[in-house]
């Protein structure tokens, strides 16, 4: 079977009349599981640093009025600075997440893509 890998056929027929990859050999194969254990390894910390993020301005705001309230300048307080970031890191993580998946995660669907015979005419 490594040989066939290395050929770049290794899921490309299930032995059936229907022609297409065998998702149970792809699901098991050691590219798949490094695809997933790449996107895992960005979605929980990413996950569990915007939920800690998100949390501090919720608590903030509903137990610390004082420090929420607190004017920066004209009319804008720490509270609306602080639900503004709330927007600006979204936007962080998106764009942390597009450059991640262009670098890390592309290239190994391509390869399993490639290994499963999927995009060839």
């Amino acid at each position: 079977m490594p040989s066939e890998r290395a050929t770049g056929t290794g899921f490309a027929d299930r032995g059936d009349d229907i022609g297409e990859p065998d998702f149970e050999a792809i699901q098991q194969s050691p590219e798949f599981k490094l695809l997933r254990r790449r996107l895992l390894w960005f979605i929980f910390p990413m996950s569990a640093f915007f939920l800690c993020w998100y949390m501090t301005f919720v608590l903030f705001s509903a137990y610390d009025h004082d420090f929420m309230s607190r004017k920066l300048f004209g009319a804008v307080n720490t509270g609306t600075v602080f639900g503004l970031l709330q927007f600006v890191t979204t936007m962080a993580i998106v764009l942390t997440y597009r450059r991640f998946a262009r670098k890390k995660l592309d290239p190994q669907v391509d390869t399993i893509h490639e290994l499963a015979g999927v995009g060839k005419e």
